[in-house]
């Protein structure tokens, strides 16, 4: 059994982190799915998806590491040949990866109790972020 559904996301030009948690579960559960897996992808090359606690610490700390890895400011090759500045968003996507796994059992989300699944805008402009869940498995 193989379901897809579609996510939109309205997002800003400032690293947003985005739960889609409940979303994703409610998905889950309307695809009837109760022994399978469940696919959660960004299409596009300055977004990622990843899981974290998601609270303010814990959110604030994440997009602090992510400026240090690859902070706005440096100098990338991206930038100079074609000039829109945000070289710096597609190593950041590349990095964490545009999609994650999350198997289901007994037709729930196998995440931890304080792992929500998030998606990451790092582009420097606003953007309609699409997000893309497949939800495969068994039924019963």
């Amino acid at each position: 059994m193989h379901h897809s559904y579609e996510l939109f996301l309205e997002t800003s030009d400032d690293t947003d982190i985005i739960d889609i948690s409940d979303q994703v579960a409610g998905h889950v559960r309307q695809s009837g799915v109760t022994s399978g897996l469940a696919v959660v992808f960004t299409p596009g090359s300055t977004a990622a998806v990843t899981t974290i606690e998601f609270e303010s610490g814990a959110v604030e700390d994440l997009r602090q590491a992510i400026a240090r890895v690859a902070p706005e400011k440096l100098v990338y090759a991206h930038d100079r040949r074609w000039g829109d500045g945000n070289g710096y968003s597609h190593v950041r996507s590349a990095l964490l990866g545009p999609s994650i796994t999350v198997p289901i059992v007994d037709g729930q989300l196998s995440t931890g109790t304080w792992q929500q699944i998030v998606v990451l805008d790092f582009d420097n402009r606003p953007r309609r972020r699409r997000v893309l869940i497949h939800v495969h498995g068994e039924a019963g």
